[in-house]
């Protein structure tokens, strides 16, 4: 059954993949962007189904106007996929706060500005599916990661709560934790490096670049198996609310799970029996 898809970063990687695949199938697809025109050329241009538009996620009045649009060309949206992101890298004191703060704005108010925008709409329909792109780095914290991991573990909360705000309104929601898939996080368009210099942190700095610059283009995952697999998702009456993507990730999540609990356990013997004397 054809769906309408509202896709943002639709002008490259995942996101592109996953608005020509979902134009393969005869969906209607809402594609975004901070260029609408370069959208419409990853996509091979204009087509009865396609509608791109543009959208900077940092701006709520843009996303506003992006889910209007879509609501005039289609009449509803059924699918919200928030895929726009990107990445700052570094280590903590050497990410200025300017920079933390443009790194949550982009990659967790981005989402919750297209959210906000788009739920309204699904209530109205008593219909829909939210599904938000995290990361592995939204479960494990990682060297050098300290920003977009910051940001990802706030996309984690926001997801895993707003499912009980909006599952009475027929609403579902997936996040979704890839592992390394070659979705061009890691081009110059889409990475900042920290913009201070500290000499403690300089060797490891520039050992550390130099190996995430040497990983583009060579991660294991296939974007466009990602893309085909949450396409799956979006089909199912009763999509799972977490869905992680790759080997890569299956395994570091399964290992954070164990050492969580092995934490909880080790935290019995002091962290039990904190309540009040009359509790």
């Amino acid at each position: 059954m054809s769906k309408v898809f509202l896709i943002t970063g639709a002008g490259r990687g995942l996101g592109t993949d996953l608005a020509r695949q979902a134009l393969a199938a005869g969906h209607h697809v809402v594609a975004t962007g901070r260029r609408p025109e370069h959208v419409l050329e990853a996509l091979g241009g204009e087509q009865d189904n396609l509608l791109a538009t543009a959208l900077d996620i940092t701006d709520p009045a843009a996303a506003q106007s992006a889910v209007q649009a879509a609501v005039e060309r289609f009449g509803r949206i059924d699918v919200l996929i928030n895929n726009a992101a990107n990445f700052y890298a570094g280590y903590f004191e050497e990410i200025s706060d300017a920079q933390m703060r443009a790194q949550i704005e982009t990659n967790l108010f981005g989402p919750m500005n297209v959210t906000r925008a788009v739920l309204p709409v699904m209530r109205a329909q008593r219909d829909g599916h939210v599904m938000t792109v995290s990361s592995l780095a939204g479960v494990v914290g990682q060297e050098f990661c300290v920003a977009y991991a910051a940001a990802k573990f706030g996309v984690e909360g926001f997801m895993e709560s707003l499912r009980y705000d909006v599952e009475p309104y027929n609403i579902r929601t997936t996040l979704v934790e890839p592992g390394f898939f070659r979705t061009e996080l890691l081009v110059d368009a889409s990475t900042t490096w920290a913009e201070l210099s500290i000499a403690d942190y300089a060797e490891r700095t520039a050992t550390t670049k130099k190996q995430w610059q040497a990983m583009n283009g060579q991660q294991t995952g296939d974007p466009a198996k990602l893309a085909a697999a949450l396409l799956t998702l979006s089909g199912l009456q009763q999509p799972p609310t977490r869905f992680v993507a790759g080997s890569d990730a299956i395994d570091a999540v399964a290992a954070k799970a164990r050492t969580l609990l092995e934490q909880a356990d080790a935290s019995r013997e002091l962290g039990a029996d904190l309540a009040h004397d009359d509790a």
